[in-house]
């Protein structure tokens, strides 16, 4: 979850065209028993973040066997993404966007109305972060994680990557239609009506949810081609790399 817009990750995505090897094998580390390491952790071979600036907390890497994360675990990503110092600044970002282009113009122009705007957009993302990575998927008994397929066509990479906002796994690690995702939103959709004057009209709540849940659908493609792109570049750059 977070604040970018689909816009905003169209011009990142044709990179993942240009891919051609699958990745090499993942280098797996020692975590402690009976722990799943999360991204950024002892044993993890994820990045916290993607493209230096996306959070990447809740994504794991599919082609190792399923371990199930804890109710505290799942807090913690909501936590991280919502705390990640880099979201902040993008959320400032389309902010000032926003402002540029007059939405919600109750919110008024100004500093004030930046302000506004920009507290509008942070809360959005806090309150989107916890209710599809903690709260519902605690409530179902789902994994909030996106398990990246590493492996395989492109395209049938890319699709799969889109279609996770529409299934996910459960504690168990088995597959099932994903009801944090659009509750979640629908939840934070709802929830806007509290603060944005302009828009609670029942249109305006599925733009809404549909916003945030193809935001995420997006975010999991780059999130999916992330390690291809870094592994790319980094052999561009180091002639010492072997393809």
């Amino acid at each position: 979850m977070g604040v970018l817009k689909s816009s905003a990750f169209a011009s990142l995505l044709a990179p993942c065209l240009l891919l051609a090897q699958p990745p090499a094998a993942p280098i797996v580390l020692p975590a402690p028993p009976g722990h799943t390491p999360l991204p950024g952790e002892v044993g993890s071979t994820v990045d916290k973040r993607a493209f230096g600036v996306l959070p990447n907390y809740r994504t794991a890497d599919g082609s190792l066997p399923f371990s199930p994360i804890t109710t505290k675990q799942k807090f913690t990503i909501a936590t991280k993404d919502t705390v990640d110092g880099p979201s902040y600044a993008i959320a400032a970002f389309f902010s000032g966007i926003s402002q540029l282009n007059n939405s919600n113009p109750s919110f008024g122009q100004g500093m004030k109305g930046y302000a506004r705007r920009y507290g509008s957009a942070i809360t959005d993302q806090a309150v989107g972060n916890f209710m599809t990575e903690a709260i519902y998927p605690t409530l179902f008994r789902e994994d909030p994680r996106y398990f990246r397929k590493t492996t395989g066509p492109i395209k049938k990479r890319a699709f799969y990557a889109l279609s996770r906002v529409l299934i996910t796994r459960t504690d168990a690690g088995n597959w099932r239609p994903n009801a944090a995702e659009i509750l979640g939103n629908g939840t934070v959709a709802a929830i806007g009506n509290l603060y944005y004057p302009d828009g609670r009209k029942f249109d305006d709540n599925m733009q809404r949810m549909f916003s945030q849940i193809g935001t995420d659908a997006i975010s999991n493609v780059l999130k999916e081609f992330w390690p291809d792109l870094k592994r790319r570049f980094a052999h561009k750059h180091d002639p010492a790399i072997a393809d």
